[in-house]
């Protein structure tokens, strides 16, 4: 049944693109003529020839050129420019002279008439069939115009989203710096060579943001050896602050959007500092099939701390993931009166 499935959905896209690539304008325009010729081959006589044969090669040239006319110049010039009216009067004209040139072949072939065949022609009749015509090439234009348009928003969108995304990664950068650099000023009166540690492991994870996150997408394990090398260097800054790693599942291989992780990890060492008692931050990864799943938890201060800064890291994130992930991820935070955790689960 999928491969049936399968089959109809790239039949389907083949025709489309037959209708709307530029690279098969020529297979269409022969697809065209092939139709017209066939309709006109498999039409009933009315003539004897050679006077039938004139007749089809007539009403093939008429055909063709209220085709194309339509197509390539009416539609474009009035009824894409909403200028109605104008077109009105085009399709009207056009059924008015091809009706007085029938009528004029009509006058010249009369003598090859079969017997018993009568090449007279209502104008109303006559001019239900041009308007099919008309009707049927003009449709073709204004699909086509309709699939460019999408294609057009759809791009338009994905650049949009694009540009957010790069914007909303490189805000993490200037945001996390800012921190580790107050940090090391913190130290440099305190304990220098604290300090010269706290710049040399910034120096590594500065090489990760400046050339791995700069990919649209980076190994897992990548990504956790960075949240690894943030914590020791918070672990360098504090004395009394532990962190724990967990890893589960076959990690290796999996690509993740790069700096994902980092903003749920960088707020739960924001909150958790306590000068009475050791404090902890503990994430967890598990990939399970198809899914990545997240866990970060960190203990929380007796009392809390005042926060002066925005809370822009979560933010951050929370709007990243709907841009990466609109569909398949679940975002769970659970804010209790020990621990604050974070659960994140994707689908791959």
């Amino acid at each position: 049944m999928d491969k049936a499935l399968h089959i109809k959905t790239t039949n389907a896209n083949g025709m489309l693109q037959l209708i709307i690539s530029g690279k098969n304008r020529v297979q269409r325009h022969l697809l065209l003529i092939l139709f017209c010729m066939v309709v006109l081959y498999y039409s009933p006589p009315d003539y004897i020839e050679p006077y039938e044969t004139y007749n089809r090669l007539v009403i093939f040239f008429q055909m063709i050129v209220l085709a194309y006319s339509n197509m390539y110049f009416f539609v474009p010039r009035f009824l894409f420019r909403k200028k109605y009216l104008s077109y009105g009067v085009f399709v009207f004209s056009g059924m008015i002279l091809t009706y007085y040139m029938h009528e004029a072949v009509c006058r010249f072939l009369k003598p090859g008439l079969l017997p018993y065949e009568d090449d007279s022609i209502s104008f109303l009749t006559f001019s239900f069939m041009v308007m099919v015509l008309i009707v049927a090439s003009a449709a073709v234009k204004l699909f086509q115009q309709w699939i460019a348009d999408a294609q057009l928003i759809h791009d338009l969108d994905l650049a949009k989203t694009n540009a957010e995304l790069e914007q909303l990664k490189n805000q993490i950068n200037p945001h996390f710096l800012f921190n580790m650099l107050n940090n090391a000023n913190v130290l440099i009166e305190d304990d220098p060579k604290k300090a010269s540690q706290v710049l040399m492991k910034l120096s590594d994870l500065l090489r990760y943001q400046l050339y791995d996150s700069s990919r649209d997408k980076v190994l897992l394990t990548s990504e956790i050896h960075f949240l690894e090398d943030f914590l020791n260097l918070e672990k360098v800054r504090r004395d009394n602050f532990s962190f724990l790693v967990s890893k589960e599942g076959e990690l290796s291989g999996v690509q993740v959007p790069p700096l994902l992780f980092i903003s749920f990890v960088e707020n739960a060492v924001k909150h958790n500092n306590d000068t009475a008692k050791l404090s902890y931050v503990n994430f967890f990864f598990d990939v399970r099939r198809t899914e990545l799943f997240f866990k970060c938890i960190n203990s929380k201060p007796a009392v809390k701390a005042v926060n002066k800064s925005g809370g822009l890291g979560l933010a951050n994130i929370k709007r990243r993931l709907e841009l990466l992930f609109p569909a398949s991820h679940d975002l769970k935070i659970e804010d209790n009166s020990e621990t604050y955790s974070v659960t994140l689960t994707l689908k791959l």
